[in-house]
């Protein structure tokens, strides 16, 4: 079958613009059958690969970030027969800033190997995650995360993982504080809210915000914390970055659990982002689920 490559020239700040005739060459080297359709617009994405889905292209390969590959999964689920269906198989062409997904899973990031990948037809289920009536398949959060994704956005001077940090930096002298009510299988919190980030892999944006979160075992990984003092906030702040011991989930202040579902209801509305892309500047309500394997991956073969 022909595949279809969805290219987001702006990923990576157009880098991948620039990048693609690298991606393109390493494709047809690896003999990839593709037809190439090109972004235009905010969520053109999501159209683009429902119309591919629905006309039958297989492989469908995501040419850009993170970002690009959470909107091709909301398309491909827009075209689903049932909302149990599988989606894909989905292939990746890592063209982003952080790749944090290819990073998480373990596709290659050279462009070379990635489409060696996607020639291999080797797939493999992850699951994929709901928030309200979006998809995404590697994180998601309110508070504080999508709120310093914002304050990145508008940081033009800097570029890579380092305009993440210095965002960040940036946020926490905000100190921004939002008032919830959070319920999940067995459990609830009710009271101040710093951060509540949902992971179904360990790392976005470079930090692994949700460390022990896995992509194969069937659960949301969420995150939520009070932190009270900037300097509190500082001092865990570089913990983020580690993703095994010493980790900032270990704090007293912060809590990580595991569930199938996750109800939020904040009385001060918050931005919220799926996949790095703000889809709400003001939410006061989210719901999120989990499909377990739904998603079959272009992986490399075992």
């Amino acid at each position: 079958m022909t595949a279809k490559v969805i290219l987001n020239p702006y990923s990576n700040r157009w880098k991948a613009q620039a990048r693609w005739p690298q991606a393109e060459a390493a494709l047809k080297a690896a003999g990839v059958d593709f037809s190439l359709v090109i972004s235009e617009r905010p969520h053109h994405i999501i159209e683009l690969a429902e119309q591919a889905a629905r006309d039958g292209f297989s492989p469908i390969i995501a040419a850009g970030g993170d970002g690009t590959v959470g909107e091709v999964v909301n398309g491909i689920a827009r075209a689903a027969a049932s909302e149990g269906a599988d989606l894909g198989p989905l292939g990746v062409m890592p063209l982003g800033t952080a790749n944090d997904l290819a990073c998480n899973v373990g596709l290659p990031l050279d462009l070379t190997a990635a489409a060696r990948v996607i020639a291999s037809g080797h797939t493999r289920r992850l699951d994929v995650c709901r928030a309200n009536d979006l998809y995404f398949v590697n994180n998601s959060a309110i508070a504080l995360e999508p709120y310093v994704t914002l304050i990145q956005q508008r940081i033009t001077w800097i570029s890579g993982i380092m305009r993440y940090l210095v965002a960040a930096v940036r946020g926490v002298l905000d100190r921004p504080l939002w008032m919830a009510k959070a319920v999940w299988d067995g459990g609830q919190y009710e009271g101040p809210l710093s951060l509540l980030t949902v992971g179904n892999n360990p790392r976005t944006g470079g930090f692994y915000m949700t460390p022990h979160a896995d992509p194969y075992d069937g659960k949301l990984t969420f995150v939520y914390g009070f932190v009270p003092s900037r300097r509190r906030m500082f001092a865990l702040l570089p913990r983020a970055l580690k993703p095994g011991e010493g980790n900032y989930v270990e704090a007293a202040e912060i809590h990580e659990e595991a569930t199938t579902r996750l109800e939020i209801h904040l009385e001060q509305p918050s931005p919220a982002h799926v996949d790095g892309e703000i889809f709400s500047l003001d939410i006061r309500d989210l719901t999120y689920s989990i499909q377990p394997g739904r998603l079959k991956l272009l992986m490399p073969g075992e």
